[in-house]
């Protein structure tokens, strides 16, 4: 699966861009229709620890699904957020189970 990785306002290192390739290539066994998806890391200037937000967007077709994490690492919050879309994946799959 092709994964745009959007860094806001800061340079991303290429670990880190690794690690959000492999937690997205996961997702493509509960559901393998998914078109394209986006990553947006972003630095939020507080002074609460958790400052990190993941923003994952997903399309499939006929559907888009946006999750947006904030924790203390970029890790965390990524596998936060994949573990959201891995549900919405397999409740979509699901539903067009149904429906068939």
């Amino acid at each position: 699966m092709k994964v745009n990785v959007h860094a806001v306002n800061f340079a991303v290192d290429k670990k880190l861009v690794d690690f959000v390739q492999d937690r997205m290539d996961r997702l493509e066994k509960y559901y393998d229709k998914v078109v394209s998806s986006d990553v947006f890391l972003k630095v939020e200037k507080t002074s609460d620890k958790e400052n990190k937000i993941v923003e994952m967007k997903i399309n499939v077709p006929g559907d888009d699904f946006l999750v947006k994490k904030q924790c203390k690492t970029f890790e965390e919050a990524t596998d936060q957020a994949a573990e959201s879309i891995e549900r919405l994946l397999v409740k979509r799959k699901e539903k067009l189970r149904t429906h068939i």
